[in-house]
């Protein structure tokens, strides 16, 4: 197939979207959906002020006139063609008497490398998979619509959920093109969830459901303005997800609030016994738990990093102020040193690569031509142009030459990393402090997009140690430095995802630090850059 055809494929769900997005009918409500909660939106169709199918047209509209006009976020891979008619059979069953919970009639945005029954591809952000139109929902998108939620359209990403290349530009896809961070347009908005996180603080939608493998959701979300919640591997069902690694793969909610956040939770997380992670799993309401007094007598543990600006230093400073305020007793922690645990994060997420996407794809319409990740290698270089125009695909072909599940080398690099992510990682320092869960800054500051270098980040990250345990991490907003959201992150052990919630939830109401974007064109721009001559 060629490109040419290949952009016609893809073209057929965007006409489609931008028919829905079209300017509004004259006898269209407009109802306010910027920086609404889920909360405040079902409270105005609960009073009868905003249908279902109001906010959904308010939402694709204000897509219309943002994502691919004005500043341009390209958040959106694809809009769901029936998203009016779903809001539609939301707001009969309203007018029956029949509500279905929090999210009734709720428009929602999914990541576009997780499944949905919708007439649109889940692409990845690949050229490979434009034909991916398989007619399945993930189970997390089912029990979103079992909950009622309105499936209104698909995220971009960094392609292939940015494991194709060491050098990668987050946010980069060869279908959807590059996010931009909505707080300053020329800065990433991190991966590789990078639409869901531009889109949410955008208000294209009043949630959206990212994947982590490590950073994925809790990066994107700090670094726009979110909260982001990475739940305990195993809670939420992978089937349908185009895959890196079974060991760490998990979707997770991103929001403008924790109870939003938590309300997507409650909804997705279920067994499934198409994935044997999730079989003990329970259905719970991770609202009911939320508290402003949750931290109270609570004995946190503080992670320090030794390469935080004096700005984040100072931010993170002011965060744990509020904590102790909050009630919380704060303990240093000193990270211990972990020898070689990024080398066997990498092994396992090489080796489960190519296992796991060759399974996969073997599942996909037969319309899908590149059935294995050999297949996918040969695709891109068959299509350089459109598919390699700034980095290449090394670490594809790494994954390609892996031994498989049965490798000795795979099995003893599975086994270290989660050794020393865990027990004597997030375990042994919440030990070591006593502490129920652990704090420290989630990310620095939003880095430029740079077609050239690709990604150039030097910063903190607190991502990697819960991702390879499977451990929960929650970052929440915790203000600007120089313009640009940085965000807070709260770590917990296997199933303390409520508790972790709870933390950041009373660290959220008593901050209220989360400030909406103001689509800048770039970060520090201002009079002192010219100079005094």
């Amino acid at each position: 197939m060629t490109i040419r055809s290949l952009r016609l494929l893809l073209a057929a769900p965007l006409l489609t979207a931008g028919m829905l997005a079209a300017p509004l009918p004259a006898a269209a409500r407009t109802v306010p959906v910027e920086e609404q909660s889920i909360e405040q939106v079902q409270a105005a169709m609960t009073a009868g002020r905003a249908t279902s199918v109001d906010l959904t047209r308010a939402y694709l509209a204000r897509i219309a006139a943002m994502d691919r006009k004005g500043p341009t976020l390209r958040s959106i891979i694809a809009l769901n063609p029936d998203a009016l008619a779903q809001a539609k059979v939301m707001d009969a069953e309203r007018r029956a008497g029949r509500v279905r919970g929090p999210l009734h009639g709720v428009p929602v945005l999914i990541k576009d490398n997780i499944e949905t029954a919708d007439p649109v591809a889940t692409t990845a952000g690949s050229l490979a998979l434009a034909a991916n139109v398989t007619r399945r929902d993930a189970p997390l998108v089912a029990r979103l619509r079992a909950a009622g939620a309105v499936i209104l359209g698909k995220t971009n990403l960094s392609e292939w959920a940015n494991i194709r290349s060491d050098h990668s530009i987050s946010g980069w896809s060869a279908v959807g093109g590059l996010v931009r961070n909505p707080y300053a347009l020329d800065r990433t908005a991190c991966g590789s969830s990078s639409g869901s996180g531009a889109a949410v603080a955008a208000s294209f939608a009043a949630a959206a459901v990212g994947t982590e493998t490590d950073g994925s959701v809790t990066c994107p979300s700090s670094i726009n303005g979110l909260v982001g919640f990475k739940p305990t591997l195993g809670l939420v069902s992978r089937t349908y997800v185009v895959p890196i690694s079974h060991s760490q793969d998990t979707p997770g909610p991103m929001a403008r609030s924790v109870r939003d956040a938590a309300l997507l939770l409650s909804a997705m997380a279920a067994p499934d016994p198409a994935d044997p992670a999730t079989a003990a799993t329970q259905v719970r309401d991770y609202t009911a738990g939320l508290s402003t007094g949750a931290l109270s007598g609570m004995r946190v543990g503080i992670v320090r990093s030794n390469d935080l600006s004096p700005e984040l230093a100072t931010r993170f400073d002011a965060a744990l102020a509020v904590l102790r305020a909050s009630g919380a007793t704060l303990v240093e922690v000193t990270p211990p040193k972990l020898d070689g645990l990024g080398e066997a994060e990498f092994q396992v997420l090489l080796s489960e690569l190519k296992a796991d996407l060759d399974r996969y794809l073997a599942t996909t319409p037969a319309s899908v031509k590149t059935r294995t990740l050999d297949q996918v290698i040969a695709f891109d270089r068959a299509n350089a142009a459109a598919e390699m125009p700034y980095f290449a695909q090394e670490t594809f072909e790494k994954a390609a030459a892996t031994k498989g599940l049965a490798d000795p080398a795979y099995k003893a690099a599975r086994a270290k990393s989660l050794r020393l992510a865990g027990a004597e990682g997030i375990d042994a320092m919440l030990a070591k402090a006593g502490a129920q869960i652990l704090v420290e800054p989630s990310y620095g500051a939003a880095w430029l997009s740079d077609t050239v270098y690709g990604d150039q980040y030097g910063g903190p990250s607190a991502a990697s140690l819960p991702a390879i345990a499977g451990y929960p991490h929650l970052t929440v907003p915790m203000g600007l430095v120089r313009g640009l959201p940085v965000g807070l992150s709260f770590i917990g052990t296997r199933g303390a995802d409520q508790r972790v919630l709870g933390a950041g939830y009373a660290y959220e109401q008593a901050s209220h630090a989360r400030v909406a974007p103001r689509y800048l064109p770039q970060a520090n721009a201002g009079a002192a850059l010219e100079g005094t001559r």
